[in-house]
């Protein structure tokens, strides 16, 4: 082997070693901040009338709550619907209504993880087609459509930062 071919070979070689480590750095991903999940949290309490009977929850990219607002005369569980609904609009990047259907017949597995629940309310937030998070409605007076139409509403309230 000639000394050209061998230092190509080790050039080669550490080109490849490079473009691994670099593969394993850092990774830059976006999240919902508080502020904006405080902000969203507020736009589904003002879907309804003072959203007095209702819950939210909102999550981050990885399911995690970031902020969970319950109204006055909100029943006991709806705290916990918001933050499954939530957690399932996330999990599988989609409305869980439409997921819920979805799992009906196909999937129908995937309906014995733990923490998703079947039920309409929650709503995917995304950036672009990156989701950064959640939002998850449960206690209006439209069941599982009006608690889906409330977490539309409140995205559609901070789309303008969602950018």
């Amino acid at each position: 082997m000639s000394i050209v071919t061998k230092a190509l070979a080790t050039a080669v070689a550490i080109a490849a070693c490079s473009a691994s480590a670099a593969a394993q750095g850092v990774i830059q991903e976006r999240n919902i901040s508080m502020a904006l999940a405080r902000d969203v949290a507020n736009a589904a309490i003002e879907c309804t009338a003072g959203g007095k009977s209702m819950s939210v929850a909102v999550v981050d990219r990885a399911g995690e709550v970031v902020a969970l607002l319950r109204g006055d005369g909100a029943s006991l569980y709806s705290t916990e619907l918001a933050r499954r609904k939530a957690y399932t609009a996330r999990a599988f990047r989609r409305p869980s209504l439409e997921w819920a259907k979805r799992t009906q017949t196909d999937l129908i597995g995937q309906r014995s993880l733990s923490q998703v629940i079947p039920l309409g309310g929650g709503m995917p937030i995304q950036v672009g087609d990156e989701t950064i998070g959640a939002v998850g409605v449960s206690g209006t007076s439209g069941g599982q459509q009006g608690d889906e139409d409330c977490a539309k509403s409140a995205i559609a309230k901070v789309a303008d930062r969602l950018k």
